[in-house]
């Protein structure tokens, strides 16, 4: 048999069958969704899908995300068949401690995979932060005859995706920003782990989409390759409008028994129904046996090195032209910072140290994207409908659906939307993305800041309003728990700066990391800018310093953070005019402090000083870490109240006279 012969579906098949035998080897996992999709993922892959599997981070190529995670094992047969270097063993290894092949497709694992998915909607969203990535960046970069930037973003999307409110949050936003190179292919199977989904979802989702704003196609046969190659151009053919394509499909594709039910969602098929089903599919040959004629007919390194090379001529006559934009084009791909990024920041730095001001640190924040922005064209920044409260906007602002090249994006309402589009714009590259809205409702994103730092990926998250101190809103906006759920978060720097100062140096930081997310968390009120010498200066970013020392070992360590450091300013100035030896230590980033060697921790926190209060407006528990048993923690162990916020801090015990009857306590 030659390549020639192998029509659409015995390609395919290959994808079947090795997504049955790896999920039977583990004796876990989801074969319905590979199965089902099979056929439309050879159409995608084989005929449309712009990409190399020898250089899998090519900067043009088209960006492909398996929102429904859980079908893992067709990504992986997609990788493998295509020549990425994904071997068979990697397949056999399906699910194992420290394969290539994990149980939901996470990036940094397996070449390839363009984001970690697996919690259903986070993909599509994903994508559309992808599509927005690629359109924003070709304004800016691409020129008349010489378009550097023109890939496509496909998603395969299941019921369960479409289920989640994240999809209506993303594809919303998606429709109104006219993302025509945002391409869905929906697995529309009629099936969720709970059997068949009449019951809890009857949407009529291709009028859903329509109201979107999206170009729609309803019916396609999902295992007809012709009708599935017609409606794909039909999508790229809509250039001002994403697109659904809604794909009737069979779950568990070919397996006679067990074909269109849930019992194939997400068990193993069974050794007797996979040999039915080998034989169902005229598909002789043994588990995780490929012939080589199928692996010439997948192979994609040959037609992707073409393109690539096509891509490396245009990108070479661009650059004769343009040789200032192409040398920005690639420092900004490669997720360099600009050449002078750490002068200019070291001097806006100095500069406020220099000149004091107390002014809240939203308001410093604002100041910081102001230095930064001139300096860093890389900004792609939003807000979930605050920005006049988080002050995310600059004077260099401009709204990307208004001015195509632009650097803002008015999110709406939409905060875990807004957060799973930053980590794919994150992703996508091109772009230090960051996004806001009020702490307390960092909540409804959750899982999108969890996933950021499990891909270790530089979103920034800003967040004001940043404890009881916002007042009258009461205590449905005032966080309590949530500082401290960022900072329980594995790879996610979390900053609380008490100043201007710290608050440019925490957004320096979030910008000069490479290998995960931060959240930058400020405060509604005016906070009172502290003296520095240049070494406690350098010492802020270590995240944790000794901001007020006394002669000698100290007695008792006050440790704050943000709006509380002052407090403790403000005692400890009182308890050294009662001849008491006192240190103030300010730690406005403790997983930054944390990663400090043992020797500086030391001498901020001499073991020996157990005698230790720590104040901070937000959840006691979390700082006994730091003060021990023996010491004492001034926080919050309830909600807020509705009142001012000077009310509120004096009825929580945030005053100067509740430092010193504690100090007095310890000190006895």
């Amino acid at each position: 048999m030659n390549t020639t012969t192998l029509s659409h579906r015995e390609l395919a098949n290959a994808i079947r069958a090795l997504s049955m035998d790896g999920v039977q080897k583990a004796k876990s996992g989801h074969p319905g969704a590979p199965m089902g999709m099979a056929d439309i993922a050879e159409v995608l892959w084989r005929g449309f899908l712009k990409h190399n599997p020898g250089n899998p981070n090519w900067v043009d190529r088209d960006r492909f995300v398996l929102s429904n995670g859980h079908g893992s094992m067709l990504i992986y047969s997609l990788l493998h068949l295509s020549g990425y270097d994904l071997t068979i063993d990697d397949i056999k290894n399906f699910r194992q401690l420290h394969s290539k092949t994990p149980g939901h497709p996470e990036y940094g694992y397996t070449v390839g995979v363009e984001t970690t998915t697996g919690p259903l909607g986070q993909g599509i969203t994903n994508a559309v932060g992808m599509a927005i990535a690629e359109k924003t960046l070709a304004a800016q970069f691409n020129q008349p005859g010489h378009e550097i930037v023109d890939h496509f973003t496909y998603t395969f999307v299941g019921d369960g995706c479409l289920m989640e409110g994240i999809s209506h949050e993303a594809c919303s936003l998606a429709g109104t920003l006219k993302l025509g190179k945002l391409i869905a292919l929906y697995d529309e199977n009629g099936i969720s782990i709970d059997g068949h989904i009449e019951g809890w979802f009857a949407d009529d989702t291709a009028k859903r989409f329509e109201a979107y704003g999206w170009h729609v196609v309803r019916d396609i046969d999902g295992h007809d390759a012709n009708a599935i190659k017609l409606a794909i151009e039909q999508a790229q053919a809509v250039t001002d409008k994403p697109s659904l394509l809604m794909c009737k499909t069979v779950i568990g594709f070919g397996s006679p028994n067990k074909a269109g039910g849930h019992d194939c969602h997400g068990s193993p098929l069974g050794d007797a129904e996979i040999e039915a089903t080998r034989k169902n599919l005229g598909w002789q040959y043994a588990p995780f046996e490929i012939p080589e004629q199928y692996y010439a007919a997948w192979d994609a390194k040959s037609k992707g090195q073409k393109s690539e090379d096509e891509w490396n001529a245009r990108f070479a006559s661009y650059e004769k032209v343009y040789p200032e934009l192409a040398k920005e084009f690639k420092r900004r791909t490669a997720n360099q910072l600009p050449q002078n990024w750490q002068q200019e920041a070291k001097a806006f730095v100095e500069h406020l140290q220099a000149n004091p001001a107390t002014i809240a640190t939203r308001k410093a924040s604002q100041n910081a994207i102001e230095a930064f922005g001139k300096i860093l064209p890389d900004f792609l920044g939003g807000s979930a409908d605050l920005a006049p409260s988080n002050l995310t906007m600059w004077s260099g602002s401009k709204e990307i659906l208004a001015h195509p090249n632009g650097n803002y994006i008015h999110y709406g309402v939409r905060e875990f939307g807004m957060s799973a589009i930053m980590n794919g714009i994150a992703l996508h590259g091109g772009f230090v993305p960051y996004g806001a809205t009020f702490l307390m409702f960092m909540e409804y994103a959750r899982n999108a800041l969890r996933m950021a730092a499990l891909m270790k990926i530089r979103s920034i998250f800003v967040y004001t309003h940043d404890s009881i101190g916002l007042g009258e809103d009461g205590p449905t906006h005032q966080p309590v728990e949530q500082t401290a759920s960022l900072r329980l978060t594995p790879n996610m720097s979390t900053w609380r700066p008490c100043d201007q100062v710290e608050s440019a140096i925490a957004w320096q930081y979030a910008i000069e990391r490479q290998d995960g997310p931060t959240a930058l968390i400020f405060s509604r009120q005016n906070l009172k800018q502290q003296d520095r010498s240049a070494e406690q200066l350098a010492n802020v970013y270590r995240g944790g310093y000794i901001l007020k020392d006394c002669n000698g070992t100290p007695e008792l360590i006050l440790i704050a953070t943000g709006s509380e450091v002052e407090l403790a300013v403000e005692a400890y100035e009182q308890l050294t005019e009662q001849g008491k030896n006192v240190r103030v230590v300010s730690m406005p980033a403790t997983d930054v402090f944390d990663k400090q060697d043992s020797v500086y921790k030391e001498t901020v926190l001499p073991s020996a000083v157990t005698k230790r209060i720590a104040i901070e407006a937000g959840i006691a528990d979390y700082w006994y870490k730091y003060v021990g048993l023996t010491g004492k923690v001034i926080g919050m162990t309830t909600f807020g109240e509705s009142a001012p916020a000077d009310l509120l801090f004096k009825e929580f015990g945030f005053t100067v006279d509740n430092v010193l009857a504690q100090a007095k306590t310890l000190l006895k």
